[in-house]
């Protein structure tokens, strides 16, 4: 299955997020900070969690799809923050570490544009039919 990218959502478009790879085995977007800071002028920690669900997501839906239960719905999302972002284009690669039957559990790792690690996260979604 292939995934249409005009289908990501009004909040990732309001976010600038561009999804450049989409398989179930592996996501790839982009995210520009600009227009996504907090009042310090960093990259916001919860534009780090959208960009993370929206790849996280997108792939549990591209799984689910394959095996008749293709919605998935974000159930669990942690994040760890690394370092600051201040300007540019952030990059997630989301990789899964489990795709069950009913569960499926993401990796994403958000790195700035010298491929520096700002964030690690995890989202668990429930495939639903």
């Amino acid at each position: 299955m292939t995934y249409d990218t005009t289908m990501q959502g009004a909040l990732a478009e309001r976010m600038g997020i561009k999804l450049l790879e989409a398989t179930p085995e592996r996501l790839v977007a982009t995210m520009p900070v600009d227009g996504n800071t907090q009042p310090f002028g960093l990259l916001h920690g919860g534009a780090s969690c959208v960009l993370a669900e929206t790849l996280g997501s997108i792939g549990a839906t591209l799984h689910g799809s394959t095996i008749g239960r293709p919605y998935a719905v974000g159930v669990d999302i942690s994040a760890t923050h690394h370092r600051a972002a201040r300007s540019g284009l952030v990059t997630g690669v989301a990789t899964p570490l489990h795709r069950g039957g009913s569960i499926v559990t993401y990796e994403i790792v958000i790195t700035d544009e010298d491929d520096q690690r700002i964030c690690t996260a995890r989202l668990t979604c429930l495939l639903r039919k």
